[in-house]
């Protein structure tokens, strides 16, 4: 399980490195919201990977607990990426009608290379 959900981080990190590298707005909005997911998977995974665990230790629960605080800072982390990403967008948007043009290079009017 650990290698899955490592393997899992490990493409979404990739994926979302090389699409916030390309020269457009919305690969890049694509990129950082898949950033923001691996990011999330490997808070998530820092509490412990235990399956039918109580959250909290109590006295009825065994030796065995799941950590709370991973869970409640990917709770947090997917809200706060939430409003990035839509604030992210409106910017994008906005730029897009002002300049009927996606692209994010700074060559010049037209986008074509001097």
């Amino acid at each position: 399980m650990e290698i899955l959900l490592a393997s899992a981080v490990g493409i979404l990190t990739a994926s979302g490195i090389y699409l916030i590298l390309r020269q457009r707005s919305f690969p890049v909005i694509i990129g950082l919201s898949l950033l923001s997911y691996a990011v999330n998977l490997f808070l998530f995974a820092t509490g412990r990977l235990a399956l039918n665990q109580p959250p909290i230790l109590n006295k009825y629960a065994e030796v065995a607990y799941t950590d709370p605080l991973p869970q409640a800072l990917v709770l947090t982390a997917i809200v706060i990426s939430f409003g990035m990403t839509a604030v992210v967008v409106m910017i994008a948007l906005s730029a897009y009608l002002a300049a009927r043009n996606d692209r994010i290079d700074m060559t010049g009017e037209t986008g074509e290379d001097a």
